[in-house]
């Protein structure tokens, strides 16, 4: 009996090492040639070790020096290392760890990023699509140093994206920042006190898109919002606060259709804000400015208004007032 069961615990351990070297070779396989994929199609791809650890109940796979960068979107990604951990029985739940510091450029400017700590929860379908199913990300004290001299700041940032149970090209979005300190360039007007940080930096809404995110993602295009369903989105800075919710559907141009109510109160400071940031044409503020104006003359109320933002064939109106174009919604 005590032969039968010790040939049965060396089976065992035979057979679970077998998994783990199945693992191994397969990451040891896939992520040279997903490299060379992406060579072959113009990007720089470039990391100088791959190494794969953890027997017998982990895989953790560690990339050093990674350099990502794709032509057709100007989108570059440096880190010295990038982590990713599996369990052996669950390879398709994958958390992955990014260091204290790397750098991201984007068209016209490198952004310098550090983090107390950068991790995601992936849980993927099994397959070779890697078609997400959730995503958790959580970074802890954050900072954002820009090449073109602004600077940004959190105590902590957290993003969700969860897919619908019904619609695989659904997902359920909630981004939170928490402490979060707007840019130095948003040097304030006389006479508006405001906090360095931002009492409350959030959204929640559902997206769907025009096919579900998988690792096409990465390596052709991003998938693109057809409509967007605003539960909430809202800033509160000091006496200031932004609120919005609405519907819209998204045109293959990127451009919305629909309404989106926004309530903001003390809407004349904010206008103040923004116009001396600089970060929006003065016309365009003084168009919403009058606008607003009229609104509130209409309605009574001096500082705090129910905004309905109606958009359609291309632009954005107050209510029956054209004030500019629509913004256009479309991920690089």
């Amino acid at each position: 009996m005590m032969r039968l069961l010790t040939l049965l615990v060396l089976l065992a351990a035979l057979a679970w090492s077998g998994f783990w070297l199945l693992g191994y070779g397969a990451l040891t396989t896939a992520v040279p040639i997903w490299f060379e994929d992406r060579r072959a199609d113009g990007w720089v791809a470039e990391y100088d070790t791959l190494s794969v650890s953890g027997f017998p109940s982990r895989l953790d796979s560690t990339l050093e020096n990674l350099t990502l960068a794709d032509p057709q979107t100007g989108v570059a990604w440096e880190a010295p290392f990038f982590n990713m951990h599996a369990l052996t029985y669950r390879p398709n739940h994958v958390i992955a760890v990014w260091p204290n510091t790397q750098t991201l450029a984007i068209p016209g400017e490198k952004l310098a990023v550090t983090t107390g700590d950068m991790r995601a929860s992936l849980v993927l379908d099994p397959g070779t699509d890697l078609t997400l199913n959730r995503a958790n990300l959580a970074i802890e004290s954050l900072g954002v140093t820009s090449s073109t001299n602004w600077q940004l700041a959190a105590s902590a940032v957290y993003l969700a994206m969860h897919r619908d149970a019904e619609d695989a090209s659904t997902y359920r979005v909630a981004f939170k920042a928490d402490t979060l300190t707007p840019p130095v360039g948003f040097a304030l007007p006389d006479g508006i006190d405001l906090p360095r940080n931002f009492a409350s930096f959030r959204a929640d809404l559902t997206t769907r898109f025009d096919r579900p995110w998988d690792r096409t993602a990465i390596e052709q295009s991003r998938p693109q919002p057809v409509s967007l369903d605003l539960t909430l989105a809202e800033i509160i800075w000091g006496d200031l606060q932004l609120h919005a919710a609405g519907k819209v559907s998204i045109d293959a141009s990127g451009y919305p259709t629909g309404e989106v109510t926004i309530r903001a109160v003390n809407w004349r400071d904010i206008l103040e804000v923004a116009r001396h940031s600089g970060q929006l044409p003065v016309s365009v503020i003084d168009t919403v400015e009058q606008a607003l104006g009229f609104v509130a003359q209409l309605s009574g109320k001096t500082n705090e208004l129910d905004i309905p933002l109606t958009f359609a064939n291309g632009a954005t109106k107050l209510g029956p007032l054209p004030i500019g174009p629509a913004p256009r919604i479309f991920l690089r």
